[in-house]
């Protein structure tokens, strides 16, 4: 009984590989419009999706990020002013990108651009240390789509969602962890500053300075470095790659997960009962220097 279970599992596992590995036609006449290119995994999308053939629309914060990038790429790839914040940038964009795609449409949405935020225990925090971060990696996102989609209908195009494992667990207070955590429902439905971080302290009532102890600034920092450490990786390929073949697969895959650690760690800790998470990260077992 167990070899035929095990030779099932083999074949749908090689059905499943063969799949996952068709491509999509020609993608020369293919647009794909980027969020959050001036850096980060926004650029080297570009650059990727540039060399790979498509027509990119690198959508750019500001004028130094779009001329370095204009540098680096073809003369395919346009830029786009966009601040995800403001709806009339917005709009703006959405109006380049109609007259940029015209009858073809818009084969991706890759809603990339995102922040951090302030990372620390929720009483510190104002409200406006939400909003930022719930206004560019949510509602900006949403915004952008919405304005879009007739565009990626009539490609019958994609749409690639940048959430995290963070948006399946909270390691702390911040507007990231909501605005993660919402990427997903819409999902479903369709950089630490220290200095930031001191001045926030600087201006805690002192009760509840008292609450947390003066050294705790100090060992949460520490925590959090040893933390972001951890979790961070320099190789920016592994995230781009889900972007190129959310694009460029002839089936692709409702979801991506992109890192040994997301795999094995983050996205099963998800599935355990709450206390036992919580058990787990209060015991600093997952960022201590002899786990994982």
């Amino acid at each position: 009984m167990f070899e035929y279970i095990l030779g099932f599992l083999l074949i749908w596992f090689l059905c499943w590989w063969m799949r996952d590995k068709l491509k999509v036609g020609k993608v020369s006449d293919k647009y794909v419009f980027i969020t959050g290119c001036d850096t980060g995994f926004g650029n080297l999308a570009a650059k990727v999706l540039d060399i790979g053939g498509f027509r990119v629309l690198a959508g750019c914060l500001t004028e130094e990020g779009a001329q370095n990038l204009k540098k680096e790429t073809s003369s395919r790839l346009k830029t786009i002013p966009l601040d995800i914040t403001k709806s009339d940038s917005i709009e703006n964009a959405a109006d380049l990108i109609k007259m940029e795609v015209g009858k073809r449409g818009l084969w991706g949405l890759i809603n990339n651009a995102g922040i951090a935020g302030i990372l620390c225990p929720t009483d510190w925090l104002q409200i406006e240390h939400f909003r930022r971060p719930i206004e560019v990696n949510l509602l900006g996102p949403i915004e952008i789509t919405l304005k879009l989609l007739p565009l990626i209908k009539k490609a019958r195009g994609r749409i690639v969602n940048v959430s995290s494992v963070l948006g399946r667990l909270a390691l702390t207070g911040g507007g990231y962890f909501p605005s993660k955590f919402g990427m997903e429902a819409f999902n479903d439905s369709l950089s630490l500053q220290h200095h930031e971080k001191q001045d926030i302290w600087s201006h805690l009532p002192p009760d509840v300075k008292k609450q947390y102890g003066e050294d705790y600034l100090i060992q949460s920092e520490t925590r959090q470095e040893k933390l972001v450490k951890k979790l961070s990786s320099t190789d920016l390929s592994q995230v781009v790659w889900c972007m190129e073949h959310a694009l460029t697969a002839k089936y692709p895959r409702t979801r991506y997960s992109a890192g040994i650690d997301a795999k094995l760690l983050w996205i099963p800790m998800t599935y355990l009962p709450t206390f036992a998470t919580d058990f787990l990260l209060a015991q600093d077992i997952l960022i201590d220097s002899n786990a994982v």
